[in-house]
């Protein structure tokens, strides 16, 4: 059934529409809530003190960094170590429509709109004065997510005082937005035509095929972020891999698991081969946990190549697991420390979702929540493996519809947190992960722009030689 067009009025924010049940009565733990409420430079100082190898002055910069594209993200983290007792945060993928604000505790009593407000506040309502907008009115689109993205639309009326278009924007349906000029243009549901002068985009499944990459109407985050790695994992890492050349002699890095890149359908179980037979391959242009595939087994390795692939591309990366089961790198093995054993002594994987935005005096943390697994983690190695490695909560029902399974969600409250045994200097690692992660992908998409604000079309291809995702960008 298709959705209708709302227009969202100030005034009108109720959290119990815009918060999960579980995190709206929730207390924000008093490691989190520190966390948040640290400044740039004690964190500057603290990771120093712990990385005497980094340049001061340099990672001052970079949490200073402006976004010229890339204005709010989340990057998804494993906790891991190596037989050495190394431990780092690893970079999964780079999100460039992120949830996150629907779990997350207050940071104070009188904090109704939370996340919600302080990426508006800070991020999208800056962003709007530095452009030259076309005149129209405010609009959120969205393809799920409604709780959040009816959030931020209501967030956005109160801040502004206007009335906010909610827009639902699926793919394979018929839009109410059409593209005038480079202006977003409304068809009400009565004929009416309305410009929209900006919007706040929620769009995640192939967002490409119908929102052109570049457009006068400001779209909080543009298709060019999705294309340079927000929602492209190939690219995402060959921005990675130009943005640690560049930061080389400054000590930081981007930790991320071994990937190969540009690798066809019939070389998969050559490369798998190479990681030891453990490997994790994923589609570049999926998200929500649709398109990555754990591989432990024979078994596993023979359904992947079996099934029919709506794209030509795939990259392969080492598997993080179990010590016992872990892929073998050039650089060692990592295993996940996983949480906290339960009292049945079990522990599961679980990853962190850190967001972050772009604002006029740097880039900040916004919202945070983990995801477990759904089978503890052993030192057998599993026989389906995605039970035990999966941490996404997204269910897809259907072609445009969505479910989440909350059970495995877990908060930053006092009794989730303390289960992931992080400390304040894992949060300020991820963080600064994070941090890195949309820098590299911003620069991505400075580079894939000409000095006419053009999409260089040539150099996309070469980067990306997928003839079935440029046939949908240029369709």
């Amino acid at each position: 059934m298709k959705k209708n067009v709302e227009i969202i009025r100030p005034d009108h924010f109720e959290p119990e529409k815009h918060f999960y049940p579980k995190a709206l009565n929730s207390q924000l733990h008093a490691m989190v809530g520190h966390f948040m409420n640290l400044d740039q430079e004690r964190v500057l100082n603290r990771y120093i003190h712990l990385n005497p190898q980094v340049d001061a002055d340099f990672l001052r910069g970079v949490l200073k960094y402006q976004c010229k594209h890339f204005f709010w993200g989340g990057a998804d983290l494993f906790y891991v170590t190596t037989e050495m007792g190394n431990r780092r945060m690893v970079v999964l993928e780079t999100n460039s429509c992120p949830s996150g604000q629907k779990s997350m505790p207050p940071r104070t009593d009188s904090d109704d709109h939370r996340g919600y407000r302080y990426l508006i506040e800070n991020s999208f309502l800056p962003a709007l004065k530095k452009k030259r907008l076309p005149k129209g009115a405010l609009a959120v689109i969205y393809d799920k997510n409604y709780m959040e993205t009816s959030g931020y639309a209501s967030t956005i009326a109160d801040l502004t005082g206007e009335d906010v278009y909610l827009i639902p924007h699926f793919n394979n349906q018929d839009q109410y937005i059409h593209f005038e000029n480079g202006v977003m243009v409304l068809t009400t549901s009565n004929g009416t035509k309305v410009n929209i002068r900006a919007a706040f985009r929620y769009v995640t499944q192939k967002p490409w095929n119908r929102i052109p990459v570049t457009s006068k109407t400001f779209i909080f985050n543009s298709t060019l972020v999705c294309l340079s790695g927000g929602r492209n994992k190939l690219l995402a890492n060959k921005a990675y891999e130009i943005y640690n050349s560049e930061i080389a002699k400054s000590g930081l890095k981007i930790n991320m698991p071994e990937t190969i890149k540009d690798v066809s359908k019939l070389e998969i179980p050559l490369w798998v081969q190479k990681f030891g037979g453990k490997a994790v391959i994923k589609n570049p242009y999926s998200n929500a946990g649709q398109g990555v595939f754990t591989i432990t087994n024979n078994r596993e390795l023979q359904a992947f190549m079996e099934m029919e692939h709506s794209y030509d591309q795939f990259i392969v990366q080492s598997l993080i697991g179990h010590y016992d089961w872990s892929s073998t790198t050039e650089h060692g093995r990592y295993f996940h420390i996983g949480t906290i054993p339960n009292k049945k002594g079990n522990i599961f994987i679980a990853d962190l979702r850190m967001m972050v935005y772009s604002s006029p005096e740097g880039l900040f943390p916004c919202a945070i929540y983990a995801r477990r697994a759904r089978t503890p983690l052993s030192n057998k190695i599993p026989d389906d493996s995605w039970a035990v490695l999966g941490t996404n909560l997204s269910v897809k029902v259907d072609e445009n519809q969505w479910d989440s399974d909350t059970s495995r969600l877990m908060l930053m409250d006092r009794k989730d947190f303390n289960a992931l045994g992080l400390g304040t200097d894992d949060l300020i690692e991820a963080y600064i992960q994070t941090v890195l992660t949309i820098i590299a992908i911003d620069k991505m998409a400075q580079t894939l722009l000409n000095k006419k604000g053009l999409f260089r079309q040539k150099l996309f291809a070469s980067l990306d030689n997928d003839e079935s995702l440029i046939k949908e960008i240029y369709s």
